[in-house]
């Protein structure tokens, strides 16, 4: 039997949910730890930024209507709020929360300032978690025992403070792995069904070129949005444009895509999938 012991949640506590295999794995071993009902003060949330893949929502919304779980969604809105909850069919879906905060900024997050996960991801956890009356929290996130410079990163933020929040990491502390994680779902009879490189948002900035070129040529036109945020010569790196990337591969007839290795089921901001693995 599992070890469950990691998985026991003290609140006030936040579980952050990024709607990927390996926190929705961690969610499912918390539910056991406690029976199947959360504690009152320890709830999930889900932040969409308007970019996550359908297949993402449909995951998240499965995963809190199969297994009995209340997932708070929430969106990024303009001070003085910093979020809205939502639910499933009224989330976001054309980009309006990352446009609405490129609007207000007046240019692109890249790959050196990250605004776009601090702002559309942390701030609303953040500002959700003080809503319901918390000074302090833990902030529970889905990082694997084999993800080590992530939870090294994290335990030393821990450390140096400055958070309302400390992470907690029980995938971490009971030694679960990918191969635990992929397992498991093996085994259940629903998954997010997206690849590994595909990742919850549909053309994050940080993936390589040649996942981007294999996104788009799977799903023409997902490269749009992007191409139209790239508009009076902006970019989201300055070695490339989407516009140049989609053009380049729609004229291509044939290639083998070269796939960076880099998992990017992590949550985004709190862990980004930029950081180093």
């Amino acid at each position: 039997m599992a070890n469950l012991t990691p998985y026991r949640i003290t609140g006030p506590a936040l579980i952050s949910f990024s709607g990927g295999r390996t926190s929705a794995f961690m969610l499912w071993q918390i539910l056991q730890a406690h029976g199947g009902t959360l504690p009152d003060d320890v709830v999930v949330a889900f932040a969409n930024t308007g970019k996550e893949r359908e297949e993402t929502l449909r995951f998240v919304h499965e995963c809190g209507s199969r297994w009995g779980v209340k997932i708070h969604w929430l969106e990024w809105r303009p001070m003085p709020d910093r979020f809205a909850e939502v639910g499933f069919n009224s989330a976001a879906r054309a980009g309006e929360p990352f446009e609405g905060l490129i609007a207000l900024r007046g240019r692109l997050p890249n790959p050196l300032q990250r605004f776009c996960s601090r702002e559309l991801k942390v701030e609303p956890i953040k500002a959700f978690c003080r809503s319901l009356g918390w000074e302090r929290w833990q902030n529970v996130i889905g990082l694997r025992h084999d993800e080590g410079m992530r939870v090294i990163k994290k335990l030393a933020e821990n450390d140096k403070g400055g958070h309302r929040w400390k992470s907690a990491m029980p995938m971490a502390k009971a030694k679960n792995t990918k191969r635990d994680v992929m397992a498991f779902w093996s085994e259940q009879d629903f998954d997010l069904g997206l690849h590994p490189h595909e990742g919850n948002c549909d053309l994050c900035f940080l993936k390589a070129r040649g996942t981007l070129v294999a996104i788009i040529r799977a799903q023409p036109g997902v490269e749009d949005w992007w191409i139209a945020q790239e508009a009076a010569g902006r970019r989201f790196e300055r070695a490339r444009s989407y516009a140049e990337i989609a053009a380049a591969t729609h004229a291509q007839i044939d290639i083998f895509d070269v796939l960076a290795g880099e998992e990017y089921d992590a949550e985004c901001g709190l862990v980004c999938a930029g950081d180093a693995a």
